[in-house]
């Protein structure tokens, strides 16, 4: 058996395999309600033979959504909607995972596919970002802020504690923290974006705290037997990367403590003038290694692994214990299949469902035979 399709464990929760799909923005939702597109597209994926299908980053408010398209879970009639979707997810055979999120300083954009700019602030659809400091993104971002009063940030962390009580009671049985991407989390951490003189702001410990009061709060009120994640940026490429890997990895430590049970390892895209090898197979793999050897966590990622023997490797070698796949997802809502053919498994059948397997099983055979 690969290694890429043997069960994982975390708390009282199995993966079928080691594949995850990555929790992907679909920009299609209204007033943060999903609709029939959400409710086809995440069934399919988990249809699809993943193990773990995330939904997208989900607003814990209305000021958290990157763009008016975003998922919400601050009502209860998101959150029946979300419902619907975790039950789908769950009978196709996958865990139901969601990843709730605040865009912080990067909230109030268009869609990717309207230009992924903020929208101006004269546009009625527009809203007030909000950060750690009034220092905008720039480029398309360039937007300035509200920095954020002490009020802000406890009405914050109880906005993450709410929505992670609705994805509890809606269902989910996997629930990550968006704490990476340089939206709100992540830019309390990175010096770049935080340069506040209070008790969230200047040394380590302070810029650490928005994150680990968070994740305490949030961990009151989600089960103790279902797995609490966190997406997280470690490394920014930007000619420091040894430090901000020390540092992220210390906080990543103290994220265990507080409860933390796996992390889901990514870039920290706080500031656009980096340099990410984004040419290179797995790039993240020794990092992540790195991370879970460090800070004592079961870790995933993703970023250049959906080629077949890329994801086993990382996965046979102990690099990681999960693979986020997206695009390849997108492209091929059964990737898995294709994968498991790739690495030769002799009944791949077993991943599909019996409608689907049974014809390309037969295909594929008779195919066989003919050659």
């Amino acid at each position: 058996m690969a290694a890429l399709f043997t069960p994982f464990q975390l708390k009282d929760v199995t993966l079928r395999n080691r594949i995850a799909v990555s929790p992907m923005c679909q920009y299609s939702a209204v007033d943060g309600l999903t609709n029939d597109w959400h409710q086809v597209h995440y069934p399919s994926l988990a249809r699809g033979g993943a193990g773990l299908v995330v939904v997208e980053a989900t607003g814990v408010s209305p000021e958290g959504r990157i763009t008016p398209g975003c998922l919400g879970l601050w009502n209860d009639a998101q959150a029946e909607g979300l419902a619907r979707i975790a039950a789908s997810i769950g009978a196709a055979g996958a865990v139901p995972g969601i990843q709730i999120a605040h865009a912080g300083r990067k909230a109030s954009a268009n869609k990717p596919w309207e230009g992924d700019d903020h929208i101006p602030a004269s546009d009625p659809r527009a809203w007030q970002p909000i950060g750690p400091s009034a220092i905008a993104y720039g480029e398309g971002l360039p937007r300035v802020p509200r920095q954020m009063s002490l009020e802000d940030i406890h009405r914050v962390t109880a906005d993450f504690v709410a929505a992670a009580r609705r994805a509890r009671d809606a269902g989910f049985k996997w629930l990550e923290l968006h704490f990476a991407h340089g939206y709100l989390a992540q830019s309390f951490f990175s010096a770049h974006s935080n340069q506040r003189s209070d008790q969230y702001g200047g040394s380590f410990d302070n810029r650490g705290r928005f994150l680990l009061e968070t994740l305490a709060a949030v961990r009151e009120v989600w089960p103790q037997h279902l797995p609490l994640t966190a997406r997280f940026g470690v490394i920014e490429y930007d000619g420091h990367d040894e430090q901000t890997l020390a540092e992220s990895i210390e906080l990543v430590k103290r994220m265990r403590q507080g409860g933390l049970d796996m992390l889901n390892v990514s870039v920290n895209f706080v500031i656009p003038d980096v340099k990410i090898p984004w040419g290179t197979p797995a790039f993240l793999a020794p990092i992540t290694a790195r991370v879970s050897r460090e800070a004592g966590l079961p870790v995933a990622s993703s970023w250049g692994i959906d080629d077949p023997q890329v994801a086993e490797r990382v996965v046979a070698e102990g690099q990681m214990d999960v693979v986020m796949m997206g695009r390849a997802m997108l492209a091929n809502p059964h990737y898995p299949y294709a994968l498991a053919q790739a690495l030769k498994l002799e009944r791949p059948d077993w991943i599909l469902p019996a409608p689907y397997a049974h014809w390309l099983e037969r295909y594929r055979g008779a195919a066989k035979t003919a050659a």
